[in-house]
């Protein structure tokens, strides 16, 4: 608090005594090991360049080894993280307990061809984080907020088990790959049925608009939870997607859908993040939007750049929420720093370096170098790196030459490692059906694609903060349920 004085003593941490109090320091060396075991797959993927298979039951492909070293990477760091995190807390061994049994849930998920096994570490999954959403017993709005991801996420588990039963049912078949070569031979009719249900189920485990409450009701959970979730379990939505691309993908009707609803959620997110105060909110906007530009990835046919995108984000979500705590400012309001207006020349240099990206992402990718829907996903990069150079122009605390000329210097190496990182992933997905062809390109993505230009330039202009009703609007949006919120210190039980 500004202007409160005195030395605060941080104790020593408790040294482990038993068997019980061992477990945090035991599962993070598990982790770190699958960790280690993951990359070796990875590279064992690599030299072999075939999936190794248990036949009707698993079968580790190159979505699987390139998932599983991302999610034991995210969950060793939030174990090493949650060691010094929950020292002290009674219930330390049952929130390391939690995050394990979530690793090995999507490690199983990544890995099922068998439909049940599938459908069942999915459920599993949503089960587990919502008991981390809630797992401060004492806290009714964990509680509450815990209930409340749980119906969500059962919701979702019923809708893929619904769907995945139309699909066994119509096909005879029992496995992801068995559906994957015979869905060609299903009536329209059945195709978009569970086309729109597999859409559906990944809509709400991303937590796309409109089913977003639910992640930002989540901010009862401890930090590395939260860490893992952003980072992690709502990736699900884009796995579900690529896993069955042969079913989404068969109608290009639906695939323009797809990207629809991306773009949808990419707007709002982006929309909703700008009217919170609170820093985790504006993570958890941030996280409804990024789940939007995945999804459209994928609506394009770039499902490779889908997961290169949820790769990606992982690492900056849980860099971001693991630092929450420094965002904190103690100053005083009129002390407070504020971003600077970018001028003619910082104008000049955001689009320039924008427009350079995407053309050095095209250049290494070969993707928006003809005419088809690689054009928009070029774009899709020239908006973001137009995003991130402006927020480095207009910063304060830069000397002006030296953001100008760093701005390039930064944003171009780094759309050339994106694109490195992409050109990998899809090596490794191409065996995967129906995952290697573009979507074709319409009159109609050409439109979307305007009316999405437009309105995303709109918000980074901030025209749209002229309307009070807006405001109300979208501040309304981004309000989880009230039970779900601490809106006393007191309610924190911290003294």
């Amino acid at each position: 608090m500004t202007g409160q004085q005195g030395t605060t003593t941080v104790g020593q941490l408790p040294t482990p005594t038993g068997t019980e109090s061992r477990r945090p320091a035991v599962l993070t060396r598990v982790v770190w090991l699958l960790w280690f075991v993951s990359v070796g797959a990875l590279v064992a993927q690599f030299q072999r360049g075939e999936p190794l298979e248990v036949a009707g039951l698993v079968v580790v492909d190159g979505l699987t080894v390139v998932m599983w070293v991302t999610v034991t990477f995210f969950s060793g760091i939030v174990h090493s993280y949650s060691r010094r995190y929950m020292a002290g807390n009674r219930t330390m061994n049952a929130f390391f307990g939690c995050v394990f049994a979530f690793t090995l849930s999507v490690m199983v998920l990544v890995a099922a061809d068998n439909l049940v096994v599938f459908g069942a570490a999915w459920i599993a999954m949503g089960l587990v984080m919502a008991g981390l959403i809630g797992h401060n017993r004492e806290w009714p709005q964990a509680q509450a907020a815990a209930r409340l991801a749980r119906r969500y996420f059962l919701a979702s588990g019923v809708l893929l088990g619904l769907t995945l039963g139309i699909l066994w049912w119509h096909t005879g078949a029992s496995t992801v790959s068995g559906i994957a070569s015979t869905v060609g031979t299903l009536p329209s009719t059945v195709v978009l049925v569970t086309a729109g249900g597999l859409l559906l189920a990944a809509m709400v485990q991303s937590a796309l608009v409109p089913f977003h409450t639910w992640l930002l009701a989540s901010m009862t959970a401890p930090t590395p939870a939260s860490a893992l979730m952003h980072a992690g379990f709502v990736n699900a939505g884009g796995v579900l997607l690529v896993r069955f691309a042969p079913v989404v993908s068969i109608h290009a009707e639906f695939m323009l859908a797809v990207v629809l609803v991306g773009a949808t959620s990419a707007l709002a997110g982006k929309l909703l993040k700008t009217v919170r105060a609170d820093f985790k909110g504006k993570l958890g906007c941030s996280t409804v939007g990024q789940m939007g530009f995945m999804i459209m990835q994928a609506g394009l046919g770039f499902f490779g750049a889908a997961i290169t995108h949820l790769i990606l984000h992982g690492c900056y979500k849980a860099y971001q929420f693991l630092a929450s705590g420094s965002q904190i400012a103690h100053e005083h309001p009129a002390k407070a720093k504020t971003t600077r207006s970018m001028g003619g020349v910082g104008a000049v240099v955001t689009v320039g370096t924008a427009l350079a990206g995407g053309g050095l992402f095209a250049l290494l990718t070969g993707k928006g170098t003809k005419l088809d829907t690689g054009l928009l996903l070029a774009l899709l990069v020239v908006l973001t790196v137009m995003h991130a150079t402006r927020e480095l122009v207009r910063q304060p605390s830069i000397p002006t030459t030296v953001r100008y000329g760093a701005v390039p210097l930064v944003a171009l190496p780094a759309i050339a490692v994106y694109a490195a990182v992409y050109r990998v992933i899809e090596s490794l997905l191409v065996d995967l059906p129906a995952v290697g062809q573009p979507a074709e390109l319409t009159a109609v993505h050409g439109l979307v694609a305007v009316v999405f230009v437009v309105l995303y330039l709109a918000i980074e202009s901030r025209v749209y903060q002229r309307s009070q009703r807006l405001y109300v609007a979208l501040l309304n949006a981004t309000q989880p349920p009230s039970s779900t919120q601490l809106t006393a210190t007191e309610d924190y039980h911290e003294y």
